[in-house]
């Protein structure tokens, strides 16, 4: 069977086995790969081991040695409204907190004064990276930390909107770190910066690449193809490959999304790979021989998945992925771009209207299992399989109260982890860990 698993590099030391370290876990491809997980879920059976208060946050947590890693936002006032379009700057607080993975009690927070001038400024949006020792985290208005994972001293940190004279993206800066050798990467901005590397160590810079006023909203990605390593980024202009050493541009393919909404980072399986977002979608063959790419189909509005808020799956010839415009899951193929069905079931609730849209759900594959851990924007944690010929739900369990609002409809827009056979999810009151281990 083919799958995206393997296609991406895995970032040695990173994490143990049942570890999830970083945005969309230790692969960065969403697979959860742990035994001992349940393969059934009935409402209420699935135990909540603990809660923890929390603030505001679209952030997801990691998880790492031990430790869980969250980020929240604490206003100064405590009466703004999360649907703010930037009006009116916010004063308040980022902060990373640091709690036991068992017991889910604070063991070190870190605090930063931030004004957030962004829209819906419902707290920070990047999942904090955990590798070797040290935290790697940015907030949403470009503020980059590099900390003492075991203790929360700052090791280095940037400004990058004053280092490379940019602006945050309207909707706050939301690439997750990425962690490379001896480099880290982070979006940024402006004339010639919109992609730094810097020295994971000590902040130095070592590279930066590529130019537009806003860098986006995308993951930085390593693949290995062609022989080489190619870091894949896409930013509002196109999606582009570049040395990961050195920051050289190997190729770019145009790709400009509405609102400069390049959110998605790019999913390969075999020598295809698939790009989509608000408005836009491609799916780019790779040069086998030399780094290269070029454009097999473009997608349309009816066509393909255009996702907003999470990423997708690759899977034997099939996008299954979340699309911002109708709300559903989509089954679509990688050949064509036709769909093959759609479901809404776990991603708005059932008296959504019809025209709801960016109703949200992320999607994780569970390798062993073959089914997909989805949380969908009411609260639901849901169990599923994703097949070519259509959606099968397994069982459901209700877990967090929906506290922010977006499209009129309550929501919680917050990628979960999944590591110690459990799933650690938060809105923007608790975080909690919910015991999905296999029933003896």
């Amino acid at each position: 069977m083919k799958t995206i698993v393997g296609c991406l590099i895995l970032i040695v030391g990173a994490a143990c086995a049942d570890d999830w370290p970083q945005w969309m876990g230790p692969q960065r491809d969403g697979v959860w790969r742990e035994k001992g997980v349940r393969t059934e879920l009935k409402d209420g059976e699935a135990k909540v081991l603990w809660r923890t208060p929390v603030k505001w946050g679209y952030a997801g947590p990691a998880v790492a040695g031990g430790k869980v890693y969250v980020p929240d936002f604490v206003d100064r006032d405590g009466d703004f409204d999360p649907r703010s379009q930037g009006g009116r700057p916010i004063e308040g607080v980022e902060r990373i907190l640091c709690l036991d993975a068992e017991t889910g009690k604070e063991l070190w927070k870190h605090e930063h004064k931030v004004t957030y001038t962004i829209a819906y400024p419902g707290g920070p949006r990047v999942t904090p990276t955990i590798h070797d020792g040290l935290l790697y985290f940015q907030g949403a208005m470009g503020h980059f930390w590099c900390l003492d994972a075991g203790s929360g001293a700052v090791k280095w940190k940037h400004d990058l909107c004053a280092k490379y004279d940019c602006r945050p993206p309207r909707w706050g800066f939301s690439s997750h770190p990425l962690v490379h050798g001896d480099l880290v990467y982070a979006a940024a901005g402006g004339e010639g910066s919109v992609l730094v590397a810097f020295d994971r160590k000590t902040g130095v810079e070592r590279w930066k690449a590529l130019s537009g006023e806003e860098a986006g909203y995308c993951a930085p990605l390593v693949t290995e193809f062609a022989g080489v390593s190619q870091l894949l980024f896409w930013y509002p202009s196109g999606v582009a490959s570049l040395n990961p050493a050195t920051g050289e541009l190997y190729w770019e393919v145009e790709l400009e999304p509405q609102y400069a909404i390049s959110r998605m980072a790019p999913r390969r399986l075999g020598d295809k790979l698939f790009v989509a977002g608000a408005g836009v979608g491609a799916m780019l063959k790779l040069d086998p021989v030399k780094p290269g790419a070029e454009v097999v189909w473009r997608a349309k509005l009816t066509n393909a998945v255009l996702p907003l808020n999470s990423d997708p799956h690759l899977r034997d010839g099939v996008i299954y992925g979340v699309d911002g415009e109708s709300s559903a899951i989509v089954a679509a193929s990688m050949e064509t771009g036709e769909r093959l069905w759609s479901d809404r079931s776990a991603t708005l609730t059932k008296d959504a209207p019809e025209r709801a849209r960016h109703g949200s759900a992320f999607l994780v594959h569970h390798a062993g299992h073959d089914q997909f851990w989805i949380m969908g924007e009411m609260g639901d944690l849901v169990l599923a399989t994703l097949k070519k010929s259509g959606y099968q739900e397994l069982g459901r369990q209700h877990l967090l109260e929906p506290t922010n609002e977006a499209w009129n409809r309550k929501v919680v827009w917050s990628h979960p982890a999944f590591a110690l056979q459990s799933v650690f999810a938060r809105n923007d009151r608790e975080l909690i860990r919910v015991d999905l281990s296999e029933k003896k």
